[in-house]
């Protein structure tokens, strides 16, 4: 039973770098992809060519190849900049790799967000004499957030599963942690990762479902 206890301890203390890492990649991908889809729509050629060259190259290769590269690229490049040393250095190296990944997904979802919205509102706020800036945040913007909770909230969902892959710089998360006591004979511990995972996404559904509720006057 004690060892159960001991088990059950780790395994917790390791999902709490696998909500870390859910966290700061929401708090930085969000913004970061609303810039990039700005960039995508940008009338400027060059700057829309290289947002979506930048989109479809993150895009077209895989999470895992990406945590890579960006990990040990640096120090194969022989850069004079690499990562801090231990934990800290993976857990930041993995991060810039999740906000750069999933802000390129983001973006996406933004982009088909704000053009599916009816050019004739933005006509009329020009009309009505608003800038281009109080047309987007009292006009557009909360209409955007509505049509896009769908798409981002299945990303989110995906986001905490993903997180998983930090491993393959040897992070601790808690499927790497479960790996180790699977090596010496023990299952259960990464069959019970699955519980985690499951209340983590159960609690972000409940959350979702409700901020669409809320959302619901925007629905034509």
């Amino acid at each position: 039973m004690d060892q159960v206890i001991v088990i059950v301890d780790r395994l917790t203390e390791s999902f709490i770098l696998n909500c870390k890492l859910f966290a700061l990649t929401l708090l930085f991908s969000l913004p970061l992809g609303l810039l990039i889809s700005f960039g995508s729509m940008s009338r400027f050629y060059p700057l829309r060519w290289l947002m979506r060259t930048l989109v479809w190259v993150v895009r077209g290769s895989p999470l895992m190849l990406q945590l890579m590269i960006i990990f040990y690229g640096p120090g194969l490049l022989n850069m004079s900049y690499t990562w801090p040393a231990g934990d800290t250095g993976r857990f930041v190296a993995a991060t810039v790799a999740f906000v750069i990944n999933y802000a390129c997904y983001f973006s996406e979802i933004f982009r088909g967000g704000i053009e599916s919205i009816p050019r004739g509102q933005y006509e009329a706020g020009l009309v009505l004499g608003m800038t281009k800036s109080q047309i987007f945040f009292k006009v557009t913007l909360l209409q955007v957030i509505k049509r896009i909770l769908p798409p981002v909230g299945n990303e989110v969902i995906t986001l905490v599963k993903d997180t998983s892959l930090a491993r393959i710089i040897a992070n601790k998360e808690i499927i790497m942690m479960a790996g180790e006591y699977s090596s010496r004979g023990l299952i259960w511990p990464l069959f019970a990762t699955g519980i985690y995972f499951l209340v983590f996404v159960g609690v972000l559904t409940i959350l979702l479902d409700w901020l669409e509720k809320r959302l619901g006057y925007f629905r034509t």
